[in-house]
């Protein structure tokens, strides 16, 4: 078997000895004659797997007292609309911070549920910086901020952390769409209302939704919410109102306890700071290829790069995969390329990507 360098945004690389885990116990888990996906959600084999998935989450981002985490289904884009269905209450307007594709997307659904106050947005300047938290301008009573402080299609990331109270608003609450950058630094979860993801770029398979909310933001759910989207309901429930994807939590957990063998997030962040590093690095050095986003604001994980001459894309592409880099090109929204270098990706895989481009550049140049 030969294992290509996987550089796709997901659903995206997973570490190998979580896949070979997995495979070990696919049969068989724990001794007791069946899998996981074979197992009753409300089995005691399952609720183990799941608590204890729950356990080492709040561990690795050290959440604190007061916040549910709930195991979702859905993803990122159902939770645009399952979001103001759970928090608008008496509210009329929610403010949106618009920094690219998925942050526009997010607003855009949140109309069907409520009045949008764009409070800030980067669209002008291409999307290629976030607005400081000082341009930001709050409505009067809104009733939260969203952000998504990794954009995964623009390869643009937060450099902070959404604290309102420095802009005298701290009693409004964040939400973070944090899908393809959760897990890969550290962040102080008392700062946001509610953190949710996807889990297929840095936690495990497509199906499963992470959600992290303040309980006292429970209960305010629109009457025509779906019950099984009703974060109180889950929340009451242990995610188990409806059956969870559970094969989604079991390789989840896997992922946890193989990060806190890496050292947990803070040892995890300064391998993703090195790999990052190493890429930006080249693209900065080139004159082959470019990056186009603010150096202070580019994504850890997402790494967006354009050849200077983009007719030479294909080859670029062909011959890539040819070397065993696969998953290279860019969104089709925005064109050019794309490296996903995640939690899971290997300095040696960035290292690999660089020395082919070098190679690329230097016969193509």
């Amino acid at each position: 078997m030969s294992r290509v360098w996987n550089f796709s945004a997901g659903p995206a690389v997973l570490p190998e000895e979580v896949l070979r885990q997995a495979a070990d116990e696919m049969l068989d888990w724990h001794g007791s004659g069946m899998g996981v996906m074979e197992m009753s959600h409300r089995g005691k084999e399952f609720t183990a797997i799941a608590a204890q998935a729950e356990a080492d989450l709040r561990e690795l981002l050290a959440v604190p007292a007061g916040y549910r985490v709930l195991f979702m289904q859905g993803g990122a884009i159902a939770e645009n609309a399952i979001i103001p269905m759970n928090l608008m209450g008496d509210r009329r307007v929610a403010d949106y911070v618009v920094t690219g594709s998925w942050s526009q997307k997010s607003q855009k659904e949140a109309r069907k549920y409520a009045e949008v106050n764009i409070a800030a947005s980067s669209e002008a300047g291409g999307f290629t910086t976030v607005p400081a938290m000082a341009e930001w301008r709050l409505s009067a009573d809104p009733a939260y901020v969203f952000t998504c402080t990794n954009e995964t299609i623009g390869g643009l990331e937060y450099p902070f952390e959404p604290d309102l109270a420095q802009i005298g608003r701290g009693e409004v609450p964040v939400v973070a769409d944090m899908s393809s950058h959760i897990l890969s630094r550290v962040i102080d979860v008392s700062k946001y209302g509610l953190i949710f993801g996807g889990a297929q770029k840095n936690i495990g398979p497509a199906g499963l939704t992470i959600v992290i909310v303040r309980e006292d933001l429970l209960g305010r759910a629109m009457p025509h919410c779906p019950t099984a989207f009703d974060f109180k309901t889950v929340a009451d429930n242990g995610s188990m109102y409806n059956t969870p994807p559970t094969y989604g939590i079991y390789i989840a957990g896997l992922v946890f306890q193989w990060l806190k063998r890496q050292g947990g997030v803070a040892a995890i962040e300064a391998q993703n700071v090195a790999k990052a590093k190493l890429l930006y690095d080249f693209l900065d050095a080139s004159d082959f290829y470019e990056n186009r986003i603010d150096p202070a604001c580019r994504s850890r994980m997402n790494v967006p790069f354009f050849l200077k001459d983009e007719t030479l894309n294909d080859a670029f592409l062909a011959e890539a995969k040819a070397a065993g880099l696969v998953q290279l090109k860019g969104h089709k929204s925005v064109g050019g390329m794309r490296a996903s270098i995640y939690n899971a990706m290997p300095l040696a895989g960035v290292q690999a990507l660089v020395d082919f481009m070098r190679d690329f550049a230097a016969r193509r140049g």
